[in-house]
Parts: structure tokens; sequence; C-alpha cells
């Protein structure tokens, strides 16, 4: 959240009314959580997330008339600054790999412990990427060797993996050395050297590429 005391603002989207109640009963024991709104499939998804402009909507995946990943990839297009947290029954690597290529920015299992999935939308809401340990874990026999883009510099490469990790250009700055302008310059090249012009793309990249880790 860009302001601490703001609270982060969730669109809850399943089409089943027992999961959404019980993510429901979770998430408003979190004060700074707030649930705006609630939807049964990817086509209400759309409509309220222009309706209510969410910070990070909860997205299910399998859902009738439009499913979680068609809608996800919709949003990236109508709604850019919305981040999406999959909600998912799936851990197999095909499936992260779909969520991950929708736009997606992190993707947890329906089983996971209620720490982790605050944790996870916290992560998402800051602009940072979250994989749960069981997604994390099916997606890497994937990566196992990538073939990495070798018209990137060393620092181009160590600049994409800060991105990833959902660092401001100040941060970067700070951490590697150098003056934001500099950042700002590196930046700029990576999305025209890789033709990806969103953070949301730069990171989907660096994790499908192994320039940051996954878990």
């Amino acid at each position: 959240m860009s302001e601490p005391d703001r609270k982060l603002r969730i669109l809850l989207v399943d089409d089943h009314p027992l999961v959404r109640e019980g993510v429901r009963a979770c998430l408003t024991r979190v004060p700074h959580l707030e649930i705006v709104g609630e939807a049964g499939d990817g086509v209400e998804a759309l409509a309220m997330v222009r309706q209510l402009a969410p910070d990070v909507v909860l997205m299910d995946v399998n859902m009738p008339r439009m499913n979680g990943l068609e809608a996800t990839a919709r949003l990236r297009v109508e709604a850019p600054k919305v981040r999406v947290l999959a909600l998912t029954i799936h851990d197999r690597a095909e499936y992260t790999m779909q969520l991950m290529h929708s736009g997606a920015s992190g993707c947890v299992t329906k089983d996971a412990p209620p720490a982790e999935l605050i944790h996870a939308i916290e992560a998402v809401g800051r602009g940072s990427s979250y994989y749960s340990a069981q997604a994390a874990q099916a997606l890497r026999p994937a990566l196992m060797n990538p073939k990495k883009d070798d018209k990137l510099s060393a620092r181009e490469r160590e600049v994409l993996a800060l991105i990833a990790e959902g660092l401001g250009n100040k941060v970067m700055a700070a951490r590697l050395g150098l003056d934001v302008r500099t950042i700002e310059s590196h930046r700029s090249r990576l999305m025209r050297k890789l033709d990806i012009h969103s953070v949301a793309g730069l990171t989907r990249y660096a994790l499908a590429n192994s320039y940051v880790k996954l878990g």
C-alpha cells in the first residue's frame, strides 16, 4: 500500500458461496484488509472492477461463463493497475504457468493456511509477486533449464531481478550503488529490448527465466 494507514481493497471472486464466506471470515479479522465486493464468475468480476476499483482481485480459476485465466488476461488490458492473486485447487506446473502468462501476480492454493493467504495478499498489494510453496514447487521442473536472453547485460539482469522482487527505483539505486536516473535508463532499455512494457510483464519474464527465485 502506498499509504500506511490506507486499507487494501479486495475483490473476492469465486463461484462457490461457501468458499467466499470462508475467505471473507478469514480476511475480515485483518484491520488493514477490506473486502469491497464479491463476484461469482469472470464476467461479474470485470464489471465490479470497473465499478469498485479494488487494489487486489482474489481470483478463482475454474468458474462458469468466464474463467479466472481469461478474466485475469482481460484485467491486464482494462485495469493494469489492479493486481490479481489466483486462488486455485490446482498446483500443477501447467496451471501455474498459465496463471503467470495470463497476468496474475501470484498464486495460492485453496488448502493454504490463512496466514499464508494474508501474507500473499499483502505482498501482491505492495506490487510484489507471490507463489505458494506448492505452486512454486510444481513450477520448478518447468523452469529447470531456462533460456536466458543473452542480449541483456549483467547489470540489466540485476535490475530485472530487483523489479521482479517488487522494488522501486530509489531502493534499487541504493542497493546497486547507482543513481535513480541510471536505474530508470536500465528499466527503459529492458522494456525496449524485451518488448515488455509493464512491471507485471517484466516480473513474469523474470520468473519464467529464473532471474528471481520462486517461493
